[in-house]
């Protein structure tokens, strides 16, 4: 019996699902993951919106929600489905919906009771009350991101919320956030240096990242709550645009998927970068998108926006590994990458 394969019992292992967020009509792909990589495909959500960007499980790996930039009547920008070994029947569109497309990320709280998306025009994100379902929209920001937004974060807490974006300075906001969006804490003294891609907590709470495409491409910080000092960049710095940064799960390594060869760069994570991981003997074939870890941390995929080949995945142990060979995609950017709690 292959390792992906379900128990005698019928209980799932719990990491062994992977969805992907593709542009295009492709939209969503599921496959069962193992140590072995990619496995079978799960047939596609029987409704599902296009063009879509964002991908992330709740908590608890029952539901699975998307982002969209494309989407036919009523525009949505965000979808939601239950997972039960598959995709169930889509969750009803929220009564309020948000103010633009869906370009970047979609998240769930840890609780699982809050889900929130960031988007490209009005208030820039809206978060939802979550239970089986969408609920009441929360009230905006009473200070408004700068602009149209791609990245959105929890806290591990769930006591803080933030968004990265563009448009304008200092192109990062945090909120805190108790049952909505409460008073935005400072600006970091040293602001990212351009438009924020991605923005990510570590998992104990202690810093917080971003990717932003000017050099140095990367800018992380303590957080206690509110922003301290910036850490010293990389003595290796990512080689283009930052466009999505992820902690592992262990916290002592963060993956910044960038614009410029060799498109993925790995550090050490103890309070300050580290070395660079040497790159991978086969590289991402083009600029990549989105970054995740597996969550035992055990390897790590790449979602890219190419027209060849659109995901690459490595097993990870302080460095990479071979890369697994790569499903049969439709040609599409990837990115959306999201793992079954």
């Amino acid at each position: 019996m292959m390792k992906w394969a379900i128990k005698a019992s019928g209980v799932q292992k719990k990491n062994d699902v992977l969805v992907l967020g593709q542009s295009g009509a492709s939209g969503i792909s599921a496959f069962r993951w193992s140590k072995a990589g990619f496995g079978v495909k799960y047939a596609s959500p029987a409704t599902q919106y296009v063009g879509t960007r964002g991908a992330s499980f709740n908590s608890s790996g029952t539901v699975v929600a998307f982002s969209h930039y494309i989407s036919p009547s009523p525009y949505t920008s965000i979808s939601a489905y239950p997972w039960n070994n598959g995709f169930g029947t889509r969750y009803a569109a929220p009564a309020t919906l948000p103010g633009g497309s869906g370009q970047g990320d979609v998240c769930f709280n840890s609780a699982g009771s809050v889900v929130a998306l960031a988007h490209n025009v009005v208030k820039f994100v809206s978060a939802y009350v979550w239970s089986n379902g969408f609920g009441t929209k929360y009230g905006d920001p009473a200070t408004l991101p700068g602009g149209a937004a791609y990245g959105c974060k929890f806290s591990p807490a769930g006591t803080a919320i933030a968004v990265s974006y563009a448009i304008a300075s200092p192109w990062v906001s945090v909120y805190a956030w108790s049952s909505g969006f409460g008073t935005k804490y400072g600006n970091p003294a040293t602001v990212p240096t351009g438009v924020g891609y991605g923005v990510e907590f570590s998992p104990s709470g202690s810093a917080i990242a971003v990717a932003h495409d000017t050099s140095p491409f990367v800018s992380v910080y303590p957080w206690n709550p509110g922003f301290g000092t910036k850490y010293a960049n990389p003595a290796t710095l990512p080689a283009g645009n930052g466009n999505y940064v992820r902690f592992s799960p262990a916290g002592n390594t963060i993956a910044i998927g960038h614009d410029t060869s060799p498109f993925i760069s790995v550090y050490p994570w103890s309070a300050g970068f580290g070395t660079k991981y040497a790159n991978p003997a086969t590289i991402p074939n083009v600029g990549v998108l989105n970054v995740n870890f597996s969550p035992s941390g055990t390897e790590i995929v790449c979602g890219m926006g190419g027209t060849v080949s659109n995901i690459a995945a490595y097993p990870w142990n302080a460095g990479f590994g071979t890369q697994y060979s790569n499903p049969t995609l439709a040609i599409a950017s990837t990115y959306g990458i999201t793992f079954k709690p």
